[in-house]
């Protein structure tokens, strides 16, 4: 049996039969929130919120196969995050390194395409190699794309890119929005954004592939966010008028 085999509750079930395959959208980004406010609030520390949070993505990765959405992108950690007391960011290093351990082996049995954006080289060496092995290893997948964000951020991509150019010596009067987008992480416009936790920005994420996604925020703080609660955001974006622009 597939290790992203969805197993639905009745209600769950009854969510999914509502869901049209032809108005899914191809690609999901999430802003994982809310974590440290969820074990907060029950007293715990804020580490026992990144554990519980990290069991949510395998539910999110369950759907998502299911459904055979091609894309599922995750703001893991952004660049502002390394502001964070340094104990809590070395608790998330390690929190990275058994979760890719744990799921480089389901990758490869489900043929999961593994990517990551964001600057790498922030990561120590062990880190980065486990990241760097695991889309090495799924290049060539052909299933779902999990792509996570790692150490990233929106304008400090954008400004990369136009640097990239700038040092080719790039002819400002050519730049276009392809030549631009082919400078930047490859993934395809994001179709719906979902941010958990009650915040209702996208904070950094994703600034260029987002222009013309639909944005769903919901109070559920990102660990109490499973199956039931994705179905239900599916529903949502299965309801929106998607005109980009167009009159109807």
């Amino acid at each position: 049996m597939s290790a992203y085999t969805l197993k639905m509750t009745p209600e769950e079930e009854k969510l999914a039969q509502g869901l049209l395959p032809e108005r899914l959208p191809r690609h999901v980004a999430m802003i994982m929130d809310g974590n440290g406010r969820w074990a907060e609030g029950k007293g715990w520390p804020r580490t026992k919120g990144h554990e519980q949070g990290i069991k949510r993505v395998e539910d999110i990765l369950k759907v998502v196969n299911h459904f055979k959405i091609p894309y599922v992108t995750l703001y893991t950690f952004s660049k502002e995050n390394w502001k964070r007391p340094a104990d809590e960011v070395s608790f998330l290093m390690r929190l990275f390194k058994v979760y890719l351990r744990k799921n480089l082996k389901k990758f490869e049995e489900d043929d999961v395409v593994f990517k990551a954006i964001g600057d790498l080289n922030d990561f120590d060496p062990e880190l980065r190699s486990l990241i760097l092995r695991g889309i090495e290893e799924t290049k060539d997948h052909k299933g779902i794309t999990l792509t996570l964000a790692l150490s990233y951020g929106g304008r400090q991509e954008l400004i990369e890119g136009v640097r990239s150019l700038l040092r080719e010596g790039f002819p400002p009067d050519r730049l276009t929005e392809e030549v631009l987008a082919s400078r930047l992480s490859p993934l395809p416009d994001v179709d719906f954004l979902i941010r958990t936790s009650g915040e209702t920005r996208i904070s950094n994420f994703l600034p260029w592939h987002l222009s013309y996604a639909e944005l769903y925020f919901t109070p559920v703080l990102w660990p109490d966010f499973g199956t039931k609660a994705f179905l239900e955001a599916l529903r949502a974006f299965q309801n929106r008028d998607r005109r980009f622009g167009n009159i109807r």
